[in-house]
């Protein structure tokens, strides 16, 4: 089976092609799990190491920019102002620190959908304690959002849902919940980790109070640093659950007896930093913004559509809705009368790197994955099922 004729029109002269060794090394399609990192945050990585272990932190102060360039890049990507961006480990400890710095009162509600990651339903459920019931809501069908929008109607207290839903790929409508909850008084909570990074992204235009994501899906970045912003004019509303040296107003200013929460989201920043992590991530993200988000939406996008395409040819169920097509990196898909786990099992046997989500198995390609690599998935998948 061939695909030539179909190519899709780019890569092999793409500037940032050698960004990216995984695509010669195997067929990558699970940026929605852990990314590959572009080669540039490998050797900012190689480059910090080396001069840790030379001079130790004999240049500490010229770390910093690095850690503010991060800072402005991630504003960037989300369209947020850098003073209401805090560095985090994980998206699991932002959504915590929305969880359990809102004043609850028994009887409030939190809407979430029913295709969400753990991380967007435990926090939620572990409230329970405290009097607050979780309504858990449909996505499904040609308007995933009509069910969220005759909840937001009955006024909970917070919304809080995946701007992409990670097993299936549903895009959500971001600006048409946030208006809803906007309208009705109704705090809202974006998990972005399946969306930054696939496009443009502005927690402004979508009425967002908090977003959260990790660096390390579409972001390119390293497992254990992300981001939480807080939409500045509500930020205190949120009681602080951890301190220490660096969430201070004065930061630096160590012998200083009386202290105060820094008047910026850094107040959510307890300690010192990733620093490591931050020389990767800060790479990544001059990467994507170099490329563009307008770009590398259209590349997403194309990637998607060839996918979708390429596995209907072979008789595979497309489990991701056609409403999402553009809109998401994810498309998920399964045989009938063929174990999905299974196969899934032998297509990573081969160096097909996905993974088994949403009742089927999970491709996510990014802006990068080349022409070869999407056409030898496709004929692994035909081989495989004997539908070459």
């Amino acid at each position: 089976m061939t695909r030539d004729s179909r190519k899709v029109s780019h890569r092999e002269t793409d500037w940032w092609n050698e960004e990216f060794p995984v695509n010669q090394e195997c067929m990558y399609l699970n940026h929605a799990a852990v990314a590959p990192w572009p080669d540039r945050s490998r050797k900012a990585v190689i480059e910090f190491a080396n001069e840790n272990a030379g001079l130790g932190a004999s240049h500490y102060p010229e770390w910093i920019p690095t850690e503010n360039r991060l800072r402005e890049n991630l504003g960037l990507l989300i369209d947020a102002p850098v003073d209401s961006i805090a560095l985090v480990k994980n998206t699991s400890e932002a959504l915590s620190f929305v969880a359990y710095g809102l004043n609850w009162k028994s009887g409030d509600v939190v809407v979430i959908s029913d295709q969400e990651f753990p991380s967007n339903r435990i926090v939620w459920e572990s409230l329970s304690n405290k009097g607050v019931t979780v309504k858990t809501v449909s996505v499904d069908g040609d308007d995933p959002e009509a069910e969220l929008i005759a909840a937001i109607q009955q006024s909970p207290r917070l919304v809080s849902i995946s701007a992409v839903q990670y097993g299936t790929g549903i895009a959500m409508d971001l600006r048409r919940i946030g208006e809803a909850c906007h309208a009705h008084g109704v705090l809202f909570c974006v998990d972005a980790i399946q969306a930054v990074g696939t496009g443009p992204f502005s927690v402004t235009d979508t009425h967002a109070d908090f977003a959260m994501a990790d660096g390390h899906k579409w972001l390119l970045g390293p497992e254990g640093l992300g981001f939480f912003y807080v939409r500045p004019d509500i930020m205190e509303q949120l009681a602080l659950s951890e301190f220490g040296w660096h969430m201070v107003e004065h930061l630096g200013d160590y012998s200083r007896k009386d202290w105060q929460p820094a008047t910026t989201a850094r107040r959510f920043e307890c300690g010192s930093p990733n620093m490591l992590a931050a020389f990767a991530f800060a790479a990544s993200t001059d990467l994507l913004l170099e490329v563009g988000l307008d770009v590398i939406q259209e590349k997403i996008a194309s990637n998607i559509a060839y996918l979708r395409s390429g596995l209907e040819d072979i008789g595979a169920d497309i489990l991701t809705p056609a409403h999402a097509e553009g809109r998401s990196g994810i498309i998920t898909f399964r045989f009938s009368n063929i174990d999905s786990e299974k196969l899934y099992r032998q297509l990573m046997g081969i160096g097909v790197v996905c993974a088994s989500r949403g009742g089927g198995i999970r491709f996510a390609p990014h802006f990068h994955t080349t022409a070869d690599v999407l056409d030898d998935a496709l004929n692994a998948v035909a081989r495989l099922t004997n539908r070459s």
